[in-house]
């Protein structure tokens, strides 16, 4: 079963405070993050999946899944802006307690303040930074 990310009632950031071994019925308690792929669907997960059976090799990705080329490339966008904006969420959570407004940015938000860190940080050039917040505002 895959993990909520989200509460289904407000839409606010899940937090998991226990986990229970059912081998051994060791209980752990604690604020426990969600896991970097669980940010995405189903269907993003599962072409994941192919990509690594494949070895990142295209052109078998294209022959396991039997879809163009364009249409992997763009999967693959989706998948990476999906990465991003669960990384910037991550980040925005771990921010520090004078930030607390950017915890509770929407999942956009805290995309585009984690790539403006980056870039602040010389991680990222300002030409990339614009073509990253680009994608962003075509998701909103």
């Amino acid at each position: 079963m895959k993990l909520f990310e989200r509460c289904p009632a407000c839409g606010g950031a899940l937090v998991i405070t226990e986990c229970r071994c059912n081998a051994c019925q060791l209980e752990m308690r604690g604020d426990f993050q969600p896991g970097h792929f669980s940010g995405l669907a189903d269907d993003q997960l599962a072409f994941v999946g192919v990509f690594l059976q494949a070895r990142g090799n295209l052109t078998e990705v294209e022959k396991m899944l039997g879809i163009s080329y364009p249409t992997i490339r763009n999967k693959l966008d989706e998948v990476n802006r999906a990465l991003e904006q669960a990384e910037a969420s991550a980040a925005a959570r771990r921010a520090a307690p004078g930030e607390a407004q950017v915890a509770n940015a929407t999942p956009i938000e805290a995309a585009r303040r984690a790539i403006l860190r980056r870039v602040a940080a010389g991680e990222l050039t300002a030409t990339d930074a614009l073509h990253k917040l680009r994608d962003l505002k075509g998701e909103s």
